[in-house]
C-alpha cells in the first residue's frame, strides 16, 4: 500500500477515533501519567539506529540542546519555572515502529511529538497524534500529503515537497539564465517512495509551466539500491544538460559516485529535497565535486548570528557540524515549548491551540517567522539554493540569502 493510501485509510480510523491497533484518544481533561507534575516532557521520534542513524542522531541533539536552553533560560515560567525533559523514541526508520513509539511517548505524557525525518514514518505518526490530541511538529517531513487530510494536530516547520520542488524549477531556470546557459532539459532520479516520487512530479510540473522539458524520470527503491551506474547511463545517453536528484544520503552518495564513473556531459547535478548534496561530509565521502552540485532545500540559516552561534556550540560539544536537520529539530521543540509557555497549561489541546497562533523566530531559513497555516504547514517555510563551492556548501540563490554568488557550471566535467 502506498503512503498516500494508508494515510487515508489510517485517517478514516483517527477521525472515527477508533483503534485500527491503537487506543482510543485521550481527550482534553485525559492527562497522561507525569503531565500535570514534574518535567514538561517533549517527545522526540528520530531514527537512530538504522541507515539513516546519523541524520537520526543529530536531530535528536538538536531537540536536546533546545531544550537544554529553555532550561537555562528558567524553564517554563508561565509554569512556576518547570523544567523540560526530552523524552525520547528511535523509529528505526521504520513507520510500525514510529507509530508504537508515538504511542509509548504519548502514553509517558508528552504533551507534544516531534520528528521524525522520514515521511512514511510521519505518516503514521501524523494519525496516532491526531487519534490522541496531541500536537505533532514536524521538523523534516517533505511529503505534502499527510498535509492535505485536514488533520487539526498535526504541524510541520518545513517547506514541504511542492514548496521546494517548484523552487528548484525557478532558480534552475534564473540561474542557468544568468549564466548565460538556459536549462533546455532535465532528467529525474529519485528513490521511489511519496518522498522522491512527489518531489519528481512536483518539480516536472513547475519545470514544464517554464517551458523546460524533462525526462527520464528514473525511479529506484532507496532501501535496497547498491549501484546506481545503470541509471546514470540511462541519464547519460538521453541528452539531458542537468540531472534533479530526489533521495536520502546514502543513495545520493552512490548517485554521485556513478556520476563520477559514467561522465554524462552534464552542466549541473540539481537536488531537490536532497539528503546529502547540502551536507559537509557530502563533500569529503563523494570526493572532488567540482561546482556541479546545488541543492534546493530547507536550511539552517547561514546569515543569522544565533544559527552561526548554536552551530559552533554543536561543533564544540560533538565534534561534528550541524545538520540542518538538527537545526528543524531545535526550531520544531522551540514551537512546542512557546506553545506550553504562552497556554500556560501542559494541557495537549490547549497547547495545540497555541502552536496554531504561534510566531517563532525559526534558525532555519524563511521569509518569517514560524507561523501556521490551517492545514498545518509553515506559511513563512521556504527553500534556498546551496552549491559546493571550493569544498564547502554555500548558500548562493536567492540573493537576499546568499552567502555568495552560484557558479553555474558550463565547461567542468567530471
Amino acid at each position: 500500500m502506498s503512503a498516500r493510501k494508508l494515510i487515508a485509510a489510517l485517517g478514516a480510523c483517527a477521525l472515527l477515533a477508533t483503534g485500527c491497533g491503537g487506543s482510543a484518544p485521550m481527550g482534553a481533561a485525559g492527562a497522561a501519567a507525569g503531565r500535570d507534575e514534574g518535567p514538561v516532557k517533549i517527545g522526540a521520534l528520530h531514527p537512530v539506529s538504522g541507515s539513516n542513524a546519523v541524520d537520526g542522531q543529530q536531530m535528536r541533539r538538536g531537540a536536546q540542546m533546545a531544550v537544554d536552553a529553555i532550561n537555562a533560560a528558567g524553564g517554563i515560567k508561565s509554569l512556576g519555572g518547570r523544567k523540560v525533559e526530552l523524552v525520547t523514541g528511535d523509529t528505526q526508520g521504520k513507520a510500525d515502529i514510529g507509530q508504537s513509539e508515538a504511542q509509548r511517548l504519548i502514553s509517558a505524557g508528552a504533551v507534544g511529538l516531534v520528528g521524525t525525518y522520514q515521511s512514511a514514518v510521519s505518516t503514521n505518526v501524523a494519525v496516532v497524534a491526531e487519534r490522541n490530541r496531541v500536537p505533532f511538529v514536524a521538523d523534516v517531513t517533505a511529503s505534502d500529503a499527510i498535509y492535505a487530510h485536514g488533520y487539526k494536530y498535526v504541524f510541520r516547520v518545513q517547506p514541504g515537497s511542492k514548496v521546494i520542488a517548484t523552487a528548484a524549477a525557478q532558480y534552475l531556470q534564473q540561474v542557468s539564465q544568468q549564466a548565460g546557459k538556459p536549462v533546455k532539459k532535465v532528467a529525474f532520479l529519485h528513490e521511489q517512495s511519496d518522498f522522491g516520487s512527489g518531489a519528481a512530479e512536483a518539480f516536472t510540473a513547475a519545470a514544464e509551466q517554464l517551458g523546460i522539458e524533462v525526462g527520464p524520470n528514473i525511479s529506484y527503491d532507496a532501501a535496497s539500491v547498491s549501484d546506481l551506474t545503470a541509471q546514470v547511463t540511462q541519464v547519460k545517453a538521453s541528452g539531458a544538460d542537468v540531472l534533479a536528484v530526489a533521495g536520502y544520503y546514502r543513495d545520493s552518495l552512490l548517485a554521485a559516485k556513478a556520476i563520477a564513473s559514467v561522465k554524462p556531459d552534464l552542466n549541473a547535478v540539481w537536488g531537490v529535497s536532497n539528503g546529502a548534496f547540502d551536507q559537509p561530509k557530502f563533500v569529503t565521502d563523494a570526493g572532488d565535486l567540482g561546482a556541479l552540485y546545488f541543492s534546493t532545500n530547507y536550511h539552517y540559516d547561514a546569515t543569522n548570528p544565533q544559527t552561526v552561534a548554536l552551530r559552533e556550540q554543536y561543533q564544540r560539544t560533538y565534534g561534528d557540524p550541524m545538520r540542518t536537520g538538527a537545526v528543524l529539530s531545535y526550531d520544531a521543540v522551540q514551537v512546542i515549548a512557546q506553545a506550553v509557555e504562552k497556554a500556560g497549561s501542559t494541557d495537549p489541546e490547549k497547547v495545540r491551540d497555541a502552536i496554531a497562533a504561534a510566531q517563532v523566530a525559526p534558525l532555519t531559513v524563511g521569509a518569517g517567522p514560524i507561523q501556521f497555516a490551517p492545514n498545518g504547514d509553515n506559511r513563512n517555510a521556504m527553500a534556498v539554493l546551496m552549491q559546493i563551492q571550493d569544498g564547502q556548501v554555500k548558500q548562493v540563490y536567492p540573493p537576499e540569502k546568499a552567502e555568495s554568488r552560484p557558479e553555474y557550471q558550463v565547461t567542468w566535467r567530471p
